[in-house]
């Protein structure tokens, strides 16, 4: 498992973006795999939900969303 968080996105996603920029600001690192980029991506996001960002944390906890936003 990854040691920081693996997040997939869309390139256009207000929630994607809202994510991006907060993250950037607090300085938080983690792994983008854009799924409009690759179809083997998107169906490994597949399997976690069907909407994004999906944020896999190192522990292996799954989120979906950000702050209450989905894209």
């Amino acid at each position: 498992m990854a040691e920081i968080p693996v997040v997939y996105t869309l390139t256009v996603c207000p929630a994607c973006d809202s994510l991006r920029s907060s993250w950037k600001r607090q300085g938080i690192e983690y792994q983008e795999i854009r799924v409009d980029q690759s179809q083997e991506d998107l169906d490994a996001a597949l399997d976690y939900a069907d909407t994004v960002p999906i944020i896999i944390y190192p522990d292996g906890r799954v989120e979906v969303g950000f702050e209450g936003q989905t894209g």
